[in-house]
């Protein structure tokens, strides 16, 4: 590993709450979450659709602030644009007039007026770091879906934030690029020493990187349970497979199979109880 995770919080939230202001009346998407992450941790985080998982990694941002409570990067208050922060979306959303290195060197290019020799040669290390250095002159059209989002991790990474978030960016790829990149992000992360935040819906993909497992319940968003993975690593298949990799799948598929069923009957579509 490239760096030594130091001890301590990377993030706090404190009864951290999100409402919405809507024609119709305010939504609360977030519900007094209180939380603390350990710096060069990865933590993962899923839930059922709309239960403010987005919205509660977007106040770990900066994008939103919270309606009530606080959220702090290493002890300073969340601040939109701050430097500590690199951010990863569903989609790579690269610039299609840009080539692949100048996407990474994006960030870099609105902080200051010219890039110097140093901040390029970062892009290209990081472009070696997500296995694209032979792609450094293309233009995004000419990558597949998994090639751009490794373009934006690399891109997240050029101001060498101290916290990666990320928004389910492998959602929208097929099983085997998404399995590949999985293993390619816990390479990049094992290497970097990041603390890592990622939100997904596949549970899998939460025990296969993550450190710990959030699990968010139905809107208003709160943390359901929070679960240690303790699997070895890397995490191959076989590591998965193991009885542990067994277990917690088990019960996170329980858990979600549950909730599915509480919902049908919540709507009267189930009549069997």
């Amino acid at each position: 590993m490239v760096s030594d995770k130091t001890t301590g919080a990377a993030i706090e939230l404190t009864n951290a709450t999100k409402i919405f202001e809507t024609k119709r009346g305010p939504v609360s998407a977030v519900g007094n979450v209180s939380l603390s992450i350990d710096r060069g941790s990865f933590v993962t985080i899923v839930g059922p659709s709309g239960c403010g998982k987005t919205t509660l990694l977007r106040m770990m941002a900066g994008l939103e602030s919270p309606s009530s409570g606080s959220i702090t990067i290493h002890g300073n208050p969340v601040r939109l644009g701050a430097g500590n922060i690199g951010m990863v979306f569903q989609s790579a959303t690269l610039l299609p007039w840009l080539t692949v290195e100048n996407n990474v060197l994006l960030p870099a290019r609105l902080n200051s007026r010219q890039v110097k020799a140093g901040v390029r040669e970062r892009a290209r290390e990081l472009l070696d770091l997500v296995g694209l250095s032979d792609f450094a002159t293309r233009y995004p059209a000419e990558l597949s879906g998994g090639m751009q989002q490794r373009v934006g991790i690399a891109r997240a990474l050029i101001n060498d934030p101290d916290v990666l978030l990320m928004d389910e960016p492998f959602g929208a790829l097929d099983a085997m690029t998404r399995d590949h990149l999985n293993t390619e992000l816990e390479r990049i992360w094992l290497q970097s020493g990041k603390t890592v935040v990622f939100i997904t819906h596949s549970i899998p993909e939460a025990l296969m990187l993550g450190d710990r497992v959030l699990v968010m319940s139905p809107r208003p968003g709160r943390i359901e349970d929070d679960l240690s993975v303790g699997l070895p690593r890397p995490r191959t298949p076989e590591v998965m497979a193991m009885p542990d990799g067994v277990k917690l799948t088990t019960a996170l598929q329980s858990y979600f199979s549950n909730l599915a069923k509480n919902d049908r009957r919540r709507d009267g579509g189930d009549t069997n109880g």
